[in-house]
């Protein structure tokens, strides 16, 4: 039992929890890790319990401690070879105290809660029945100078033994000689005192004999044992070798001395469906590089549903006998290399000479795809994913995780970058700090690495990754949607709503609102919007003004790579001028009444659209008429500004309720420019 542990702890030391790791089948359905809290571990003295997720995100400038963290919560039941070491991972300032602070020789690391799946439950209620667990939720520690695991794991002791009396059927008789058990080592006591027993007595006895000690909580554990996933963990310097001599991995396995690289490439082969040992057995190399080639050619396809950044290279894995002038050890035997190959240069160049954040993220592929086939609902730990990953390549590395790992994993993993943020998921983002206290005389006292999810106690530094983050999707999603309309500016946006409002509530067709609208700036900013935010996979429109002059900007801006001819529109489309605002969707006239309730034009300064069109003769643009109608007005007149009118409008819906003729013409013209719109979504 821990020393700090409460009663219902118990050490679990049966032959089944020393199966490695990689053998135990946790495929369907399984527990969840709920909280975790890791003490006297590094840089950690006491990291205070924390929440877990579906997704947990740790986000910390480097050397916070977010690998001590992951490291410790993998030591809990690692995939793999690892143990708690009191020399490597004990605080070093406190290593000489250590037999002071824990006479027993045991220090606690990592302690946790989870939460048991249904199948979990089913399976204790099978051997225990449905009320033995007073909870579905249990607890597993360990730490250094720990033989293994302690668990708490909450059984009513007298419900399991009377599920037990249930299954045996007692009769009043029987019942009555383990009337004063509690527990089955009573009851397996009470019945071995009786010198006669019954036949269903000696049943239930030989039942809690089979249970390990006689404890209900062991043979609990027992049966959870093999249901607690394992811990996954890599970070971006695990990279797979692009070059091995087959005979020298070999050795390398069989003296346990293999680098981090070479188990990614013994993974991978495993992964293929052959071994190191195969390999290099056979004299008949060809259909073992087929099935190399086939396992790369899945993972790479794999990658390019993910992997934006350029879709012309792939994995090729050649092995050939090593030649005698190349250097030791590739001189002799077998040899594997891994190549890139690059179709658009038709180019191939080693793994190991590609972007490290490509063979990372094959690396991490083809590690993955052997968890599978091995562990399966393993907890994946990545200390800081994709570090090495231009930030496009960091955010599809983000949506990997969450559309491919998250449905059937619950994934751990550290960062430092704001694009490994997901700002759609912050409740799942705690930070971590390595605080320091400082008194007033700048006396240091040092607390170790902390997990907080209160943003308003860590430092700027700490926070920057997250500030970041949400900076950048601001920019990404500030009146931007995944449909997204681009319109010149505000005044735009207010018209084509009042407008739609003004037609939907005549049931006719309004603008579909799916459509997010947009201010673009302008013909001239429409491109660089365009180049701006284009690149995030949105279905984007154009809706312009247009002015004599500007055609040649129309087909250049038709012509841009992010924007598709067909969904570039000027307004001069909708109102049969040569060229338009967003106003001429009014006949002038209606726009000069508009005009007038906006501004409280009467008597001498009222406007038609005979003055509007005197006032500039060498347009037809009804805003720049406006615009000189107003230079001439008297002082007290406001000046005229594009954003007024619209503004009066929302607020004044019933102006577009009269059903003169110019406002049918105006909800006419509307109506056909929202319906080609809306005929864009039908093409996708």
């Amino acid at each position: 039992m821990s020393e700090d542990e409460p009663d219902l702890c118990y050490v679990f030391a049966s032959g089944a929890e020393a199966r490695s790791p990689s053998k135990i089948n946790n495929a369907g359905p399984a527990m969840r890790l709920k909280t975790a809290q890791v003490t006297n571990f590094r840089s950690v003295e006491d990291s205070e319990e924390f929440k877990v997720g579906d997704m947990t995100c740790l986000v910390g400038k480097n050397e916070a401690g977010k690998t001590a963290l992951l490291t410790a919560i993998y030591g809990l039941n690692p995939y793999g070879n690892f143990s708690f070491d009191k020399t490597r991972d004990y605080p070093r300032r406190f290593l000489s105290d250590f037999e002071e602070r824990h006479p027993d020789g045991r220090s606690r690391v990592v302690s946790t809660a989870w939460a048991l799946d249904k199948d979990d439950v089913a399976a204790v209620a099978a051997v225990l029945g449905d009320a033995a667990l007073t909870s579905h939720e249990i607890g597993l520690t360990h730490g250094i100078g720990h033989a293994t695991k302690l668990w708490r794991v909450p059984i009513d002791h007298v419900a399991a033994l009377a599920f037990l009396m249930d299954k045996h059927e007692l009769d009043a008789v029987e019942r009555e000689v383990l009337k004063d058990a509690k527990n089955a080592k009573g009851a397996a006591a009470a019945i071995a005192a009786q010198a006669q027993q019954s036949p269903r007595l000696q049943a239930l006895s030989t039942a809690l004999q089979a249970i390990r000690e006689q404890d209900f909580i062991l043979a609990a554990i027992d049966i959870l044992a093999g249901r607690v996933p394992t811990f996954f963990m890599t970070s971006h310097f695990e990279r797979m070798s692009g070059e091995v001599s087959i005979t020298a991995l070999a050795a390398a396995k069989a003296a346990n001395k293999l680098e981090p690289s070479d188990r990614i490439f013994i993974d991978f082969l495993a992964y293929a469906g052959t071994s190191v040992e195969e390999l290099v057995a056979s004299t008949k190399l060809e259909e073992l590089k087929a099935k190399c080639e086939g396992a790369s050619n899945k993972i790479s396809d794999e990658i390019f549903d993910y992997w934006t950044q350029n879709d012309a290279l792939a994995v090729k894995i050649d092995i050939a006998a090593g030649l005698p002038d190349d250097e030791p050890p590739m001189n002799s035997g077998n040899v594997a290399k891994a190549w890139i190959t690059n179709r658009h240069h038709r180019a191939s160049v080693p793994l190991s000479e590609r972007s490290a954040g490509f063979v990372w993220f094959f690396s991490f592929l083809a590690q993955f795809k052997q968890l599978k086939k091995t562990t399966g609902k393993a907890i994946i730990l990545l200390d800081e994913p994709g570090l090495t990953l231009h930030g496009r390549a960091q955010a599809d590395l983000l949506r990997y995780i969450e559309e491919r790992l998250l449905p059937d994993h619950q994934v751990i993993f550290t960062t430092h970058s704001p694009f490994m943020v997901p700002s759609d998921r912050l409740a799942d983002v705690l930070i971590v700090e390595d605080v320091v206290r400082y008194d007033q005389r700048r006396r240091a006292t040092v607390e170790g690495t902390k997990v907080r999810d209160d943003v308003l106690l860590v430092s700027k530094d700490t926070l920057f990754p997250l500030q970041g983050a949400l900076g950048y999707d601001l920019t990404q999603s500030l009146f931007v949607g995944k449909n997204t309309l681009l319109v010149e500016g505000p005044s735009d946006i207010l018209y084509l709503q009042a407008l739609s409002s003004a037609l939907t509530q005549r049931k006719r067709t309004g603008l579909d609102p799916r459509w997010t609208l947009c201010p673009g700036g302008g013909i001239d900013k429409i491109a660089s919007f365009a180049s701006l935010f284009g690149a995030n996979r949105l279905n984007l429109a154009v809706l312009c003004d247009v002015a004599l002059g500007e055609k040649a900007k129309i087909e250049k801006l038709r012509k841009h790579q992010l924007l598709e001819a067909d969904q570039v529109f000027t307004i001069a489309d909708f109102t049969d001028q040569e060229e338009s605002d967003v106003e001429d969707l009014f006949p002038h006239e209606k726009y000069a009444e508009l005009l007038n309730e906006t501004y409280g034009l009467k008597d001498k300064n009222k406007l038609t659209a005979e003055r509007l069109a005197a006032a500039n003769t060498k347009t037809q643009r009804v805003v720049k008429q406006a615009e000189a109608a107003f230079r001439v007005m008297p002082a007290e007149v406001d000046e005229f500004d594009h954003f007024a009118p619209s503004g009066w409008l929302i607020r004044h819906p019933e102006f577009l309720d009269a059903e003169d003729a110019d406002i049918a013409t105006a909800l006419d013209r509307s109506e056909k420019l929202f319906k080609t719109l809306n005929a864009l979504f039908e093409k996708k």
